[in-house]
């Protein structure tokens, strides 16, 4: 009989990566059956199958590479998902919170392991390090429960990347100074170098980034750049002395808002991380863990009740002193302490880094006893997270319910992209998607209409071939596109009949930029397209890419709050602002400004803006001499015959022809009320041109003249 242990451990690279992709595969579906985090039954599943366990892989090169890339990219995404603007926004509370969740845990953490487990002074502050930082493990629950905006949310999502960056930070100079000279010339060396580096990343990267984005849109390049540019970083911080880690998480916070959380490019650095290197480091991390000493002896227990213990207190310490200090009640702060208590991939990662320290020859920092003890600490904290998370969601809502709330629910939403032109089809599905609401089944529709005429057959494949395209794009992001190709007499009723048959919302189309086609600037159709309906349609002319745009001016006609969708095209705006994270200067009359101000701060407070008061039409060329090449112009506009219509509205084809050519601009005319299409009576034309014949008579008389 054939001995099957002599099989053991498998050594051949194909059966190893097989091995691990089952376990990838498995290991989620297993542990969300037994509500354990996935994150713990990746590691379980590496102690499981490694020499420890039962022996079956042997850890090869490929969890060498594969680790060290994971590990970055855990790092890289934990700064990379952060909301920027919502922690720049309230930087005084999150700054405060993120200091006293770092130090309350670290000081408690340090002095109990010193005190109770006799552990040295640099394996100590290391296990602080760990304990002071804090992993979003329960923030699907908060998402369950619609309170992503709640201000003891807010305040800890921020707080973590606080005290992530303060943990690095010590961590590295804990892991730069051991062994070494730790005198006053060390630290101001430490501290340059730390300072020198921050500063060549934040002004290469972003230059890097812009550049590239605006000339390449192909999915797989971008992605590569992305990477190119989250190595260079790691790279560069380990030549300088620092470790890796910390490069990959200031590339991460560069890179921020190049990358809209919900761009396909993010989807698809997401995907790439959790579906193969991140679960690849942690089962690498589980293989080097020796369960056996647990039934040993009783050391590992104490260790792990110790430092999960004084850790948690000192998070529980950080989140009720700081509710208390911005008049938070109980159950925010429980919310407080429920989101920053569980340790989980960032404790895992300066672990690791830890490993590679000997205090002496042959004496590790980081024992097998203290590995063991903090993935039980890992266990056990994501655990008492996710069911304070639970209890505080629960109270929150409660609470809420008795309060009376001014918002109404949220209608549903279907946009309509009309598509044609290859090259600029990409950009409008991008800018749809950061529009569209998350919080409902938004539906994107790709439009392609053709004429009926001799080239009919080659038209519909060429808009068959583009539409596909377009939805293997969207579905890049995890949305779905419906999909149309329509023949028609005339583009403009294909459009109108199509959005009625679609039963949209608001339609994204994009402005005329062919003069072959057309010398006309609304184009050969467009005009009778928004002189034909009265739903809100979003034109707009995109020469670089929407990540590449660092501001948004909008300029808003006086009475527009009196439109049926004033509030409409602000919350689109808005909700572009803030994916975008740019930015934004609207530019109107006193009445209205107000209101705008008024509605962002209720509904989207993390959203930069500021108002400028704009007296009179005619200052439109002040504002282009402020536009540059990466500023995004908005106009909002309205039809003839409508409450904010003036005559100066008539001349913003020839304004924005001699003062914004080149520049990125999007025409937004609001959603009226009733149905343009039904309508046709003697005092409204149902189609409008450019400009009336009496100023073309006007304006040939006034160049003869």
């Amino acid at each position: 009989m054939t001995d099957l242990a002599s099989y053991f451990p498998i050594t051949d690279p194909t059966l190893i990566f097989f091995v691990v992709m089952l376990i990838i595969l498995f290991a989620p579906i297993i542990m969300g059956k037994l509500r354990i985090p996935h994150i713990i039954g990746m590691v379980l599943a590496g102690v499981a199958i490694g020499k420890y366990g039962f022996n079956i892989l042997a850890r090869d090169d490929s969890f060498e590479l594969f680790g060290k890339v994971g590990l970055y990219y855990i790092m890289f995404l934990a700064s990379l998902e952060m909301d920027m603007e919502g922690v720049k926004r309230n930087k005084g509370r999150f700054l405060g919170f993120g200091v006293l969740t770092f130090a309350f845990p670290l000081i408690l953490t340090y002095f109990a392991s010193t005190k109770l487990l006799g552990y040295p002074v640099f394996a100590s502050l290391l296990l602080g390090c760990l304990m002071a930082s804090n992993t979003l493990i329960a923030y699907p629950i908060v998402g369950r429960y619609g309170l992503q905006r709640k201000p003891s949310v807010t305040l800890s999502v921020g707080s973590s990347m606080i005290s992530l960056l303060m943990a690095l930070v010590t961590l590295t100079a804990i892991v730069a100074s051991y062994g070494g000279e730790t005198s006053v010339w060390f630290w101001l060396l430490f501290v340059g170098k730390f300072v020198g580096y921050c500063v060549a990343m934040f002004l290469l990267i972003p230059r890097f980034t812009r550049c590239f984005l605006r000339r390449y849109s192909d999915s797989v390049m971008q992605f590569i750049f992305v990477m190119s540019m989250l190595f260079m970083s790691a790279a560069a911080s380990e030549a300088v002395g620092l470790e890796g880690i910390i490069g990959a998480f200031v590339a991460g916070i560069i890179l921020n808002r190049y990358i809209p959380h919900v761009s396909p490019l993010m989807n698809r650095i997401e995907f790439i991380g959790n579906a193969l290197f991140i679960p690849y480091f942690l089962i690498g991390v589980g293989m080097l863990i020796n369960v056996r000493l647990l039934f040993e002896s009783s050391t590992i227990i104490i260790a792990m009740l110790v430092i999960a213990g004084f850790g948690t207190l000192g998070k529980a310490i950080a989140a009720y002193s700081a509710a208390s200090m911005f008049r938070l009640p109980k159950s925010s702060g429980n919310m407080m302490f429920g989101l920053t208590s569980a340790h989980a991939a960032g404790a895992i990662a300066m672990l690791m880094i830890g490993m590679r320290v000997e205090l002496k020859p042959g004496k590790p920092l980081v024992t097998d006893d203290m590995l063991n003890s903090v993935v039980l600490m890992i266990l056990v904290t994501c655990i008492i997270s996710t069911m304070m998370t639970e209890r505080a969601a629960q109270q929150i809502t409660l609470r809420d319910r008795e309060m009376p709330s001014d918002e109404k629910p949220t209608a549903e939403e279907k946009i309509l992209i009309p598509l044609k032109y290859p090259e600029y089809a990409q950009r409008l599905v991008n800018m749809a998607m950061l529009m569209r609401n998350p919080k409902n089944t938004t539906q994107l529709v790709g439009l392609n209409v053709v004429y009926d005429d001799d080239d009919m057959q080659r038209n519909l494949e060429q808009g068959s071939r583009l539409l596909e395209r377009m939805t293997q794009y969207a579905a890049s992001a995890d949305m779905t596109m419906q999909t149309q190709v329509r023949v028609a007499a005339n583009i403009a009723n294909g459009i109108r009949h199509a959005f009625k048959e679609f039963r949209a919302t608001d339609i994204i189309i994009g402005m005329h930029m062919h003069p072959e086609v057309s010398q006309k600037f609304w184009g050969a159709f467009h005009q009778s397209l928004f002189n034909g309906l009265n739903s809100q349609i979003i034109m707009a002319r995109l020469n670089q890419p929407l990540p590449t745009i660092r501001r948004i001016k909008v300029v808003v006609p006086s009475r527009a709050q009196f439109e049926p969708g004033f509030y409409r095209w602000l919350e689109r705006l808005s909700r572009l602002a803030c994916n975008m994270e740019c930015h934004t200067e609207f530019h109107g009359r006193g009445d209205t400004l107000p209101l705008i101000a008024e509605y962002i701060k209720h509904h989207y407070p993390t959203m930069r803006c500021s108002f400028t008061e704009m007296a009179h039409w005619n200052e439109m060329p002040r504002i282009a001499e402020s536009i540059q090449k990466d500023h995004l112009f908005v106009v909002v506009t309205a039809r003839k015959g409508t409450v904010s219509f003036k005559n100066a509205l008539e001349h913003l084809p020839e304004e924005i022809k001699h003062h914004f050519s080149g520049s990125n601009i999007m025409i937004i005319f609001p959603d009226q009320h009733g149905d343009a299409m039904d309508e046709m009576t003697f005092a409204q034309p149902q189609h409008t041109e450019d400009q009336s014949a009496y100023e073309a008579i006007g304006k040939w008389i006034k160049k003869k003249f």
